[in-house]
């Protein structure tokens, strides 16, 4: 993953393009009937049971908008939340409030169905040992926010793009001509531009698992679409020269069956671009 400075440069631009986006020229619903010297209160106001995630986003986005609102914490991001529960206030100017709430809870409530599903996913490989990573299926220019999201989920990250982790998949090695080829001409480019990058490779099937561990420096092997049999024999196979991976079409009813194969981790597309938002709502008091 990238670094936390770089992660959250991601957030800034997300703000600022989100708010650039929404605001434009002038929020005139607010501008319009409320004194630009009204002050005011509101509260998060959980509608649904979940993972809360997202509260300490909304600090940095009120906080964008109006350094002197002020912001109270009741609860925490990664805490199990019911209808009914208030996760924070924030006080002060009424048109700051209004101009930042639709980012806050459009946000948020991504934010946390993603991190429910990743909980979910986690209770149910408990005590496998295999982890829970998430994809590049995001959404565009949000990507940051559902990452985090899965790590407030108890979930881990896979590389955040194509930049900061090399992964050879099945067109990057046709295209290159095959897996042997792909891996040398990768090793070669990274070390001509002095690129310290992990590398993952797909396997379609064991022949190409036993290609893959002809060659030195792989951080991790992903199975994709093996089925249980398949993937006890890879992971046999592989034993401790690298990391496995399964994924493809992998589901909360095989996961465990997976995980139970002996895989390090299954990744899974679904927890960020098959969710249903949490129902949130920031009421004025």
């Amino acid at each position: 993953m990238i670094s936390d400075i770089q992660f959250q440069k991601e957030l800034d631009i997300i703000i600022a393009n989100a708010i650039r986006e929404d605001v434009g020229p002038g929020d005139y619903s607010s501008l319009a009937c409320i004194p630009n010297t009204a002050t005011g209160r509101a509260k998060l106001l959980v509608k649904d049971n979940g993972l809360l995630a997202g509260v300490a986003f909304a600090q940095q986005v009120f906080a964008y908008v109006d350094p002197a609102l002020t912001f109270e914490v009741f609860i925490q991001d990664g805490t199990p939340v019911q209808y009914g529960d208030v996760a924070f206030h924030v006080h002060g100017s009424s048109q700051s409030i209004l101009k930042a709430e639709r980012l806050v809870l459009n946000a948020m409530q991504r934010m946390s169905a993603i991190a429910t599903k990743t909980a979910k996913y986690v209770k149910i490989l408990k005590g496998t040992g295999t982890g829970v990573l998430d994809t590049r299926k995001t959404t565009p220019g949000i990507r940051a926010l559902e990452k985090w999201a899965v790590k407030i989920g108890g979930g881990e990250n896979h590389r955040f793009a194509l930049y900061d982790m090399v992964m050879l998949k099945d067109n990057h090695i046709d295209f290159a001509g095959g897996i042997t080829p792909a891996i040398q001409k990768t090793q070669e480019y990274l070390k001509a531009n002095n690129l310290d990058l992990k590398i993952i490779v797909e396997a379609r099937d064991l022949d190409e698992v036993k290609e893959i561990m002809q060659n030195p420096g792989i951080h991790r092997i992903l199975l994709d679409n093996f089925d249980y049999a398949q993937t006890r024999e890879a992971v046999a196979l592989i034993g401790d020269y690298c990391q496995t991976e399964s994924s493809g079409g992998i589901n909360e009813d095989t996961m465990r069956h997976y995980a139970e194969c002996g895989v390090n981790y299954i990744s899974s597309g679904a927890l960020t671009h098959s969710v249903y938002n949490m129902d949130l709502s920031l009421k004025a008091f």
